[in-house]
């Protein structure tokens, strides 16, 4: 899910939408307007799951769309290569998963992780 929001209220470490992929902001800085012309904003960020740097530029009061974030936590219930099979401790939904590299090795049956999901995509942030 995702929603519309100003760029003039985005702020650092707040998540926003560049092509189709939810991005955490790392930076934003704004030009003053011009003489015709109105404020820009240029804003750095990195994508959640593909980890790119991206980067755009827009008016301040142009219409950004950002993805509503769901934190959540899980157990590990079984690990299988490199896949792990998770039960969301909330609504007791099993599902899979890949590990994400920084994880390998870490994980242990039975143990808690803390999970993201946004645009119906799902990322392990915690152990």
């Amino acid at each position: 899910m995702k929603q519309l929001a100003e760029v003039r209220t985005l702020r650092v470490n707040r998540y926003m939408i560049i092509d189709d992929e939810p991005c955490k902001i790392m930076s934003i800085t704004t030009s003053k307007p011009g003489k015709h012309g109105e404020a820009k904003a240029r804003i750095e960020a990195i994508g959640i799951f593909d980890g790119q740097k991206k980067s755009v530029v827009h008016p301040v009061k142009h219409k950004v769309h950002v993805p509503i974030i769901d934190k959540r936590n899980a157990q590990i219930l079984a690990l299988m290569g490199d896949n792990v099979q998770l039960m969301d401790l909330d609504t007791y939904e099993t599902f899979e998963m890949p590990i994400p590299d920084e994880f390998k090795g870490q994980l242990q049956p039975g143990s808690e992780i803390s999970y993201l999901e946004a645009l119906g995509r799902k990322k392990i942030t915690r152990i």
